[in-house]
């Protein structure tokens, strides 16, 4: 087995690539270095650059070289099949199938992780490799369609027109995603919802959020939704958000789990996520675990809490100044390594990055806001995103409404559904922290009726239950 290091030219001399045809002369556009940079990217990370490849319907064609062509068809076979990839195991493949030396050797494929440091030219490398793919196909057309034009075997001009037409139009339909579909696709969809609710008699449409009131005003948490759920600082709005998640991805009251949640947490750190989970399963006082004064009993219940947990599919990212489109390339990772996963919570809204951060913040707000909800369509999950109100609500004294929420205005047009968390009406005169009861407003709801919900708030526990008096 040799080792040499791989040489284009002398590949190119055993093999033409079936796209390596020239016009007057003219070397049709590729990039080697953009193909190499992708295939480093889909070995160092294959579960986001390979699933990112697959979404976009990438073939093996688009690489230029036939070497990279093999290499990024046996990197996706073994994706899809085995779920490992690596320089090794790729190397392993390539040659018990004895195409190793037919793309340069062991050399060559341990190099291509070098190539880069980082993903994060990924998406570069991924448009240049397809852009060039798309001249080449345009060039091939033209070509044959002049020399057909000038070929007397096609008498029928309306069938030379039709023809070249279709072939134009396949390489522009290529380049956008399919999201078109017949309406009777969807209204299939849309009776077969229709009699599970007829036969379940009220049986949630979602995921059960674990809080009776919240499901019979929701009907669950359904995929492709934007949840918002909203409230002024220590109104107890992460404490809500990580009870649904906890009620979601563990057992409770004798209801197995139901999927995997994802938490954003990009104001609190994972241990202190993980600690409010921990004393709220336990049912255990913070105040009481500070001071180290808790009994036997409630060690017990601790260690038997953290048990569960540890097992719990849930998966907290508490990384800083995320951007949207980081945090939707981390959510495709996450959901491609884990199967049934079903929940995305964010906290919080106004925290998320911006793009472009020289661009005015109501314009990043709303950009931000349509990249949660194209997240939650893409994934086919609900996502529950925390978010600000501002302080017209404590200063005029009243419980909140739409329109006090934060950059309000693409929030609201893009959210399938805004929750308002609140003090009751009955509660006093200081809005400015939670008491015992809370009202969750339900303020938009696109498939339902708006109204109130009654909560119980456990302070001690930063825990929520449902309603009694």
């Amino acid at each position: 087995m040799s080792n040499k290091p791989f040489s284009e030219n002398k590949f190119s001399d055993k093999k033409k690539s079936p796209t390596a045809f020239s016009l007057a002369g003219l070397t049709p556009p590729h990039s080697l270095e953009a193909e190499k940079g992708l295939l480093a990217a889909c070995l160092l990370d294959p579960a986001e650059i390979i699933s990112r490849c697959l979404a976009q319907k990438l073939p093996a064609e688009a690489f230029y070289h036939p070497a990279h062509q093999l290499i990024f068809e046996t990197c996706v076979n073994l994706f899809e099949h085995k779920s490992m990839l690596d320089p090794q195991v790729l190397a392993e493949e390539l040659r018990s199938r004895g195409k190793l030396e037919e793309v340069g050797g062991l050399m060559y494929v341990a190099d291509l992780t070098s190539h880069i440091e980082t993903t994060a030219h990924a998406n570069y490398f991924l448009d240049k490799v397809r852009e060039h793919y798309t001249r080449r196909r345009l060039i091939k057309t033209a070509s044959m369609s002049i020399e057909r034009c000038f070929s007397a075997e096609h008498p029928d001009i309306e069938m030379l027109v039709d023809e070249i037409e279709k072939e134009i139009y396949s390489i522009s339909d290529a380049q956008v995603a399919d999201t078109t579909l017949p309406v009777k696709d969807a209204v299939v969809e849309a009776v077969s919802l229709v009699k599970r609710m007829i036969e379940n008699k009220g049986e949630l449409v979602g995921l059960s959020s674990g809080f009776v009131g919240i499901d019979n005003m929701l009907s669950g948490l359904k995929p492709t939704e934007m949840i918002v759920l909203a409230a002024r600082p220590s109104m107890g709005k992460t404490s809500l958000a990580l009870n649904i998640a906890e009620r979601v991805s563990m057992s409770y009251k004798g209801k197995p789990a139901q999927a995997g949640t994802l938490v954003f947490s990009l104001e609190m750190g994972a241990e202190q996520l993980a600690m409010r989970l921990l004393t709220g399963r336990a049912q255990i006082s913070v105040s009481r675990l500070r001071d180290g004064i808790v009994n036997q009993e409630e060690q017990e219940k601790i260690a038997a809490a953290a048990i569960e947990l540890k097992d719990a599919p849930i998966w907290i990212d508490d990384g800083a100044q995320v951007t949207i489109n980081q945090l939707r390339a981390k959510s495709r990772r996450v959901f491609a390594r884990n199967k049934n996963m079903g929940l995305i919570v964010i906290d919080y809204l106004q925290l998320i990055a911006g793009s472009d951060p020289r661009m005015p913040r109501e314009q990043q707000i709303s950009e931000i806001s349509r990249g949660i909800k194209g997240l939650a369509k893409e994934l086919k999950v609900p996502v529950i995103v925390l978010s600000q109100l501002n302080r017209d609500s404590e200063k005029e004294k009243r419980q909140p409404k739409l329109s006090d929420l934060r950059e309000s205005g693409s929030i609201e047009q893009d959210a399938d559904v805004v929750l308002l968390l609140a003090r009751p009406k009955d509660a006093g005169d200081d809005f400015s922290v939670a008491a015992d009861k809370a009202d969750l407003i339900v303020a938009k709801q696109r498939a339902g009726a708006v109204g109130e919900i009654k909560l119980n708030f456990i302070r001690e526990i930063t825990r929520f239950e449902d309603y009694t008096e």
